[in-house]
């Protein structure tokens, strides 16, 4: 494969100033805005549920209890054990399969 920059006036590349993640990656990420944001589409996406068998509708009363806060605090301080990733295949328009990794929020807090 060849690889070519494009040539012309209008062509510059960015200089890179900043690496891509920063030191507030995880702040950023457990933003309650981005977080907001990132269940919306879940919820929009009739998300399925893990290996844990939570399914969208009880996320909500799970979270309210207490456990989403638990989560949180082993984000932030190192402890996390994410859990198995539930696999499926989800068929694509020409006939054949894409797999697909299905998260949990945490197997342990059931």
């Amino acid at each position: 494969m060849s690889t070519r920059t494009p040539s012309g006036d209008g062509v510059t590349q960015r200089p890179v100033t900043k690496p891509a993640f920063g030191d507030d990656l995880l702040e950023r990420i457990l933003d309650s805005d981005n977080l907001r944001r990132a269940w919306n589409r879940v919820r929009a996406n009739k998300g399925a549920a893990g290996v844990d068998g939570m399914s969208i509708d009880e996320f909500p009363g799970w979270a309210k209890a207490g456990h989403w806060k638990r989560v949180v605090n082993e984000l932030e301080t190192g402890r996390y054990q994410p859990s198995p990733v539930r696999r499926v295949e989800i068929d694509k328009p020409d006939g054949s399969k894409r797999p697909l990794g299905i998260p949990t929020v945490h197997a342990n807090y059931t």
